[in-house]
């Protein structure tokens, strides 16, 4: 146990230093605005080059996060069909696949799978 706490702590004190060493040498000392900017040419941008982040695209992406999870928890019910009884798996699937219908009604219902143009 001590001989694992004493390499942990070799290992975190070696990859700090490492990491001092490297910012202190690295040639990128400041930040520059023109760097920075969208245009690496000189100019100044006339408009702002980030486009609004769709709020849509975004609920999107959770619903599919949401049932993408589900779906996970699904595939391994057919492996284990077998191997438990029969009532519990055919109880807990549709259990499952309820709250897969009842979430797609309620996001219907709020309108989040309406695209507004």
């Amino acid at each position: 146990m001590m001989n694992m706490m004493m390499m942990a702590i070799t290992i975190l004190l070696i990859s700090s230093i490492l990491i001092l060493i490297s910012m202190t040498i690295s040639k990128k000392k400041k930040k520059d605005r023109e760097k920075f900017s969208p245009f690496e040419c000189g100019f100044d941008p006339k408009t702002s080059s980030r486009l609004p982040f769709s709020l849509q695209f975004f609920m999107i992406t959770i619903i599919f996060l949401i049932f993408d999870v589900e779906i996970s928890i699904i595939l391994p019910m057919i492996i284990i069909y077998k191997l438990i009884n029969k009532m519990i798996w055919f109880y807990s699937m549709i259990s499952i696949m309820m709250i897969l219908i009842l979430g797609i009604f309620y996001e219907w219902n709020q309108s989040l799978l309406n695209w507004k143009f």
